[in-house]
């Protein structure tokens, strides 16, 4: 095999593989919850290939396939807004979820009045927990999404985004 993992920005071509990808690779957390309403499930095409025109979209590429894939955008305030990091299944627990971290926080910082980062997942998701704490996220809040899934917010102020990559 011997290829490596590539990130790099999105393109229009890349919309199909990612909503794909974001599709199987959600489906773990639906299951977690019970619930297969949550919104990167019910996500349209139309709507993520909008995300890609207005937001920071990464993918990780193995060849010629999407295989992991985060998106990001900096609101008035310089809160670095990060969602929908996913990696392909049999690509989980490699490393992957960390480096496309590393890079959309990196790629958002270099807007210049980015403050801090900030995200959200499930309540009940271990792993992902594992990660954003391991980047340095700790929980700032909670809600609950419209479709009733109990989300925690993490924050990281977006100076510690070099601590991470270099201590990574």
């Amino acid at each position: 095999m011997g290829m490596s993992v590539t990130i790099s920005a999105a393109v229009a071509e890349d919309t199909e593989q990612i909503l794909k990808l974001q599709y199987l690779a959600f489906q773990r957390e639906a299951e977690l919850y019970g619930n297969y309403r949550i919104q990167p499930l019910t996500q349209t095409l139309d709507s993520l290939k909008a995300e890609l025109e207005s937001d920071t979209v990464l993918v990780a590429r193995l060849g010629d396939e999407v295989v992991g894939t985060v998106r990001g955008s900096v609101d008035g305030d310089g809160t670095g807004r990060i969602a929908k990091l996913c990696v392909h299944p049999r690509l989980q627990g490699h490393g992957l979820g960390a480096r496309l971290l590393r890079a959309v926080e990196e790629a958002l910082a270099g807007h210049g009045e980015t403050a801090r980062f900030r995200l959200h997942t499930g309540h009940k998701s271990e792993s992902n927990l594992r990660l954003y704490r391991k980047a340095g996220y700790v929980q700032v809040g909670g809600r609950t999404a419209s479709d009733g899934v109990r989300l925690l917010i993490l924050e990281k102020e977006a100076t510690d985004a070099a601590d991470f990559a270099v201590s990574a």
